[in-house]
């Protein structure tokens, strides 16, 4: 007998629909067919198992099941539920009649049990796309699926839950979350808040800048003065996310596997931080089976490379398009994906090996030309998509043991939405610009106009700071934030004064 069951597989943050035939024949043997991996092969012995301590039977006759279209590779034993039901039913333990109006997936243990999925969110949206009723999925997965409105999403625990409610000798009740009540009610859940920070007041309106203009950020400061502290709080300060956003970079993590049981929607901006260890496909995503790396996990969030110049220079360099096109692609030969990555860039770094060069107390014990060899491992290409470089001083005595109130994220927060509110309507012929920071050359020139007495203060910092030339426009995009957040339509002197301070590492004579 031959019995149609439905899966499906995911490629980038999309899922295509994979139709699971299963026929039962007289002879012997098990057959998989359609480019299945070794992970699928091997299901004959898990679902053997979990059919047998269920109590059901395999049949002892020729089973072939071929997954279509053939010419797509099917990866990963989420199909093991897919196939045991399509067997259940074309050996005549199931009732086959609304098998085809749903969609069903999940890993199967030996005692029958299920095990969670990567990309029920991608896969939930592509099965109420074409119309299926429902989708049959570990229950551990079932809260991320049910965010998809008008598609019954039933969360099972063993494989009998599902037999019994095809053959309807039991009824399983779907999974109900009301996506706008689980998106609003988190949306500034942080566990951290800048009022916690004490001191560094100057470090503060620099990530302010950096939130309000969406530009990148390097913290250079001896070790102890803060850096992490501060950058892990800057999520916190950025505008919520919009539902779309969340939709988005749920979908991203889902696939990842990155999503817990309890977890619906990823209604907070992501912050990650990898080790400096890290390789090159674990950062910007690949693999023979392409899954998403760090960049796009912290898409629509924050991107914190914690002692940048001991990253391997080879995983920075793969960071530089990305950067620049917001997404990234990975191409094999038979296909192509492509994974989101709009993120902000925050970095921290040791002036020096020893970490106290400039420190206002203590002596840099490293010898001459180690700084300058010490910087140089940050590529200037990289560098020059930075726009904010931020020197961070110790905190002294007196402020960390102040019992003065700092002013709390939600304020600050509050300030970059209205900056943020002024781009996007200076951008509204463009969707796709958001902040400052993204604006090209030509608009640079068009958006940041600046007075002459400001082309004649830039002209005198450049000349007498030696900054370079790819410091021209990055003072001219942080300007226009520093504005934004002052409300002002110009950039005025001021303006400029502040976003000059703000480029470090392009001095000459900086590092010695």
């Amino acid at each position: 007998m031959l019995v149609k069951t439905f899966g499906s597989a995911v490629y980038g943050i999309q899922a295509i629909t994979i139709t699971v035939e299963v026929n039962i024949a007289p002879g012997t043997k098990y057959f998989v067919v359609g480019l299945p991996d070794v992970a699928i092969k091997e299901s004959y012995f898990r679902i053997d198992s979990a059919l047998k301590n269920c109590g059901y039977r395999m049949p002892r006759q020729q089973v072939v099941v071929n997954m279509a279209p053939a010419d797509i590779k099917k990866e990963g034993s989420a199909y093991d539920l897919t196939i045991a039901t399509g067997v259940l039913a074309a050996s005549g333990q199931i009732d086959v009649e609304n098998l085809d109006k749903y969609l069903i997936m999940g890993e199967l243990s030996l005692d029958g049990g299920l095990q969670p999925i990567k990309g029920a969110l991608p896969i939930a949206i592509q099965a109420r796309k074409e119309g299926y009723k429902g989708f049959i999925l570990p229950k551990q997965n079932s809260r991320e699926a049910a965010i998809v409105d008008n598609l019954k999403v039933y969360g099972v625990e063993n494989i009998k839950q599902v037999a019994d409610f095809f053959n309807g000798t039991a009824t399983l009740e779907p999974e109900v979350v009301n996506t706008r009540d689980e998106f609003y009610n988190c949306l500034t859940a942080y566990d951290s808040d800048f009022s916690e920070v004490r001191g560094q007041e100057n470090i503060k309106r620099a990530l302010e800048i950096a939130a309000a203009g969406g530009h990148n950020v390097i913290l250079i400061g001896p070790p102890g003065a803060g850096k992490t502290m501060l950058a892990r709080r800057l999520p916190s300060i950025l505008p919520p996310l919009s539902l779309h956003e969340s939709l988005e970079t749920t979908k991203i993590h889902s696939v990842a596997g990155k999503l817990s049981a309890a977890d619906a929607l990823v209604t907070t901006r992501p912050f990650r931080s990898p080790h400096h260890t890290i390789s090159d496909v674990a950062l910007v995503g690949g693999g023979s089976n392409p899954q998403p790396g760090e960049i796009s996990l912290a898409h629509n969030g924050v991107l914190f490379l914690d002692e940048l110049p001991e990253f391997k220079r080879s995983a920075l360099e793969v960071m530089r398009q990305p950067l620049e096109e917001r997404k990234v692609t990975i191409s094999r030969a038979k296909f192509t994906v492509d994974y989101p990555s709009s993120f902000m860039l925050v970095a921290s770094m040791n002036p020096c090996p020893c970490g106290y060069y400039n420190h206002p107390e203590k002596e840099c014990i490293c010898p001459p030309g180690t700084v300058q060899k010490y910087l140089s491992k940050i590529s200037g290409p990289l560098l020059d998509r930075i726009d904010l470089h931020v020197e961070v001083t110790p905190v002294n005595f007196s402020e960390l043991s102040s019992d003065r109130l700092a002013e709390k994220s939600e304020l600050i927060r509050n300030r970059v939405i209205k900056a943020r509110e002024l781009q996007i309507e200076r951008f509204g012929e463009r969707p796709d610009l958001h902040a400052n920071a993204q604006m090209s050359p030509q608009m640079v020139r068009d958006v940041c106009k600046i007075t002459t007495a400001g082309q004649t203060l830039l002209k005198k910092a450049m000349e007498k700071l030696g900054l370079s030339a790819r410091a021209y426009d990055r003072i001219l995009k942080v300007a226009r934030t520093i504005a934004d957040l002052a409300g002002s339509e110009e950039i005025l002197l001021e303006h400029l004064a502040e976003a000059i301070n703000f480029r470090s590492l392009d001095r000459e004579g900086w590092a010695g």
